[in-house]
Formats: structure tokens, C-alpha cells, sequence
């Protein structure tokens, strides 16, 4: 496999495809990103073989063979805090962004391009925000995550990994992604491994280069969710309101991938107003749109491509279900389904040759373990 040992062990670990294949990321950028991993899906580490463990030598393959083990121990994810994220990007160590979930008409009619002209405030993605929010969540509570600990300023979490859920997300999807690619920085503190996405340069080509149409359908998205959501249980919606994409609420959870304990957060759409209804992450909703489905071949499409996204960015912190949006060309949802996660696997299982969830969480498993043994040097400059 063409694949590099990194002199400094922490360093940047780059997934790599030919720069005519369109890459996408965002994060800060390591001073030490002067070495790289380069996986490739055409080639593998010599000699290896599938029934090989593919850690026997530096370097990590992505070949999906490899992967296809017994399903490894995750387990339940709980939720240890949360935070919001305001119309102007501040921090605040509460739920105040929280919204709830309205179900809407099974054929609603919503028009999602309404507002984009003059209702729509976006967030400037040139921004790296790091992990800062959240860092500055850790930092204000310490004490919920090591009982242990003799003071809350003791500096050692007991986490191996903190990063945010969208870059699990991408190491999950990484066996069967043929497109994207991706860059990591990894540095170790006090014995956690802390892992932020660098922008690749191909990312920042298609950011500084998307066309009017893909900048309004990424708008859609969020006028969809404006659509779903109340700002409080007894409330409806008011899709008569500002789109603000500074805004967000974000859950925070631990858990454990094999022997690899990890700290995480995410944004959540939405929960469930049902005063009833379980504690979080069970009572959240993910919130997508699609473009409707009018053949066999774009629902095998849409369980093959799309449901894997999905899956992973719902099953990583335990969000139970997703309300899918279906819209036509023109930006109109005209169908709504439910997608429960833990019925995806059935869902896809007589798709050919389709993606596995086993393969992506052997995966995510080893990586851990590949960027613990490599990442050693604990010095987070």
C-alpha cells in the first residue's frame, strides 16, 4: 500500500485520492503536517492478506475485506452534557438552541427556497473553529467527566480520544468512499489524543468555487429544518423567521469503541416534544432532505450513498431516527419518511454488494488503535 510512516508522531494523517476527485474537509492545520498517511484503495500493504489483522506493519489499509469481522463492542452512548451555539457564534454551556420536533403532513409542500434572498444569515465556513467549542466545554465541566479526578483542574481526562462526531463520521464512511478525501491532525495531551480535520486543498477549491445553485440547495437543508422545528414544545413553527447557520445545539457523549474511550460532540437537530419521551441522545431527531424518489434506481441509489452517511452520523451518538425530506428539482418537499437506525442494516440487505456497518466500525476500531500506536510523543505543540 502507498503508505508513509510519519517522522513526528504527532502529525497529520491524510486519506488521499487524485486530485481530479473532488475532496472536501475543514479543521486547522498541524505545524508538524510535514508527513502524512496516504491510504489508497488499489493498492495494500505488501503481503498483507484478508485474513490478516491490518495492523501488523505502520501503515493502514482500506481495503473492506479486512474489515469484515465480528461486530466490534460500542457501547450506549450517553449524553454528559451539551452547549448552544448563538446567532453570532458565542458559546454558552446550556441547551438555550434547543428545538422540537413537529411532524409535519406526509406530503407537505414546503418550499425550501423561500427566504434565501432575504431571510438567510450563513455562517462564514472559512472560519476554522477547531475544537474549541468543544475544549471550551470541557473546560467548564470537568467534573462531569472523571469522578476520579482530585480537582477539576486536574489536566489528564479519562478519555483516549476527543474530536468532534462529523470526523468519526468520514472514518466510518472511509472503505467505502470513492471521492472524498479527507485530512487529519492528531496531538497528544496528558494522554488523550486530540483529533481536528484540516481543510485539504482540493476543499478549499470546491468552497471558493461553488456555483449559485449548490450554495442555494445547501441553504434548502436548513430551511427544511425551520420548517420541522419549534422553539419550544407547545410552539409550531415559523418558517416566516430568519435562517441563521451561526446557530446550534450540540450534544456531547462518551462511550467506548472496543478498548477506545471516547469523548464527542455533535449538532443535533431537534428532539422529540414528547414529555415522555426518552432521555437524550434516545429522544433526538436528524433532520435530511433528498431529492424525491422516482425509480427502483435511485432508491437503491439513496440506500447505497446516501443511508450510509446516515447511519453513521446517527448511530455514532445514539440518535434513533431520521426524517428524511423527499423534494423535487424545483425545491419543494412533496414526501416525508422516517428512517429508524436500528432497521438501516435490514433495509439495505439485499442491495448487491452494498456497505456493511461492520466494516466501517472495524475500521473507525483500528485507525484508533493505528493513531494511538503512532501518536506517542505526549506534546500537544
Amino acid at each position: 500500500m502507498d503508505q508513509h510512516r510519519p517522522h513526528n508522531p504527532n502529525s497529520s494523517y491524510r486519506r488521499h485520492r487524485s486530485e481530479d476527485k473532488r475532496e472536501r474537509g475543514d479543521g486547522w492545520r498541524n505545524p508538524n503536517e510535514n508527513k502524512h498517511l496516504k491510504p489508497n484503495h488499489h493498492q495494500h500493504q505488501s503481503g498483507a492478506t484478508p485474513e490478516q489483522k491490518p495492523l501488523s506493519c505502520p501503515s493502514l489499509s482500506t481495503r473492506r475485506e479486512l474489515y469484515e469481522r465480528d461486530f466490534p463492542l460500542y457501547k450506549q452512548p450517553v449524553e454528559v452534557g451539551c452547549f448552544s451555539l448563538d446567532a453570532e457564534r458565542r458559546f454558552f454551556n446550556d441547551s438555550r438552541q434547543m428545538r422540537y420536533f413537529v411532524e409535519p403532513d406526509r406530503n407537505p409542500n414546503f418550499d425550501l427556497r423561500d427566504g434565501y434572498k432575504g431571510r438567510y444569515v450563513k455562517r462564514d465556513d472559512s472560519v476554522r473553529e477547531k475544537l474549541d467549542h468543544i475544549l471550551r466545554w470541557i473546560v467548564a465541566n470537568r467534573s462531569k467527566l472523571d469522578s476520579s479526578a482530585t480537582t477539576a483542574s486536574s489536566r489528564a481526562l479519562d478519555v483516549d480520544f476527543v474530536t468532534w462526531r462529523g470526523h468519526l463520521t468520514k472514518l466510518l464512511t472511509t472503505p467505502y468512499e470513492t471521492r472524498e478525501g479527507w485530512l487529519l491532525a492528531v496531538t497528544r495531551f496528558s494522554g488523550t489524543l486530540y483529533i481536528s480535520e484540516v481543510e485539504t486543498e482540493a476543499a478549499q477549491r470546491e468552497r471558493d468555487n461553488r456555483t449559485e445553485r449548490h450554495e442555494e440547495m445547501m441553504y434548502w437543508g436548513y430551511k427544511f429544518e425551520q420548517y420541522t422545528c419549534a422553539d419550544n414544545p407547545d410552539s409550531l413553527p415559523d418558517p416566516s423567521g430568519v435562517v441563521n447557520t451561526n446557530e446550534a445545539f450540540c450534544t456531547v457523549v462518551q462511550t467506548r469503541l472496543a478498548d477506545h474511550r471516547l469523548l464527542f460532540s455533535g449538532e443535533v437537530d431537534c428532539r422529540d416534544k414528547d414529555p415522555d419521551a426518552p432521555a437524550p441522545p434516545a429522544c433526538y431527531v436528524e433532520l435530511k432532505t433528498s431529492a424525491e424518489i422516482c425509480t427502483p434506481k435511485q432508491r437503491s441509489n439513496l440506500h447505497r450513498f446516501k443511508l450510509l452517511k446516515w447511519w453513521a452520523q446517527s448511530f455514532l451518538p445514539g440518535v434513533p431516527r431520521v426524517v428524511a425530506g423527499f423534494r423535487d428539482h424545483e425545491g419543494v418537499v412533496v414526501s416525508m419518511e422516517t428512517f429508524h437506525i436500528s432497521k438501516i442494516s435490514h433495509l439495505i440487505k439485499n442491495e448487491y454488494n452494498c456497505w456493511k456497518p461492520t466494516v466501517c466500525m472495524n475500521f473507525c476500531s483500528d485507525f484508533m488503535s493505528f493513531v494511538k500506536h503512532m501518536a506517542t510523543e505526549d506534546n500537544p505543540r
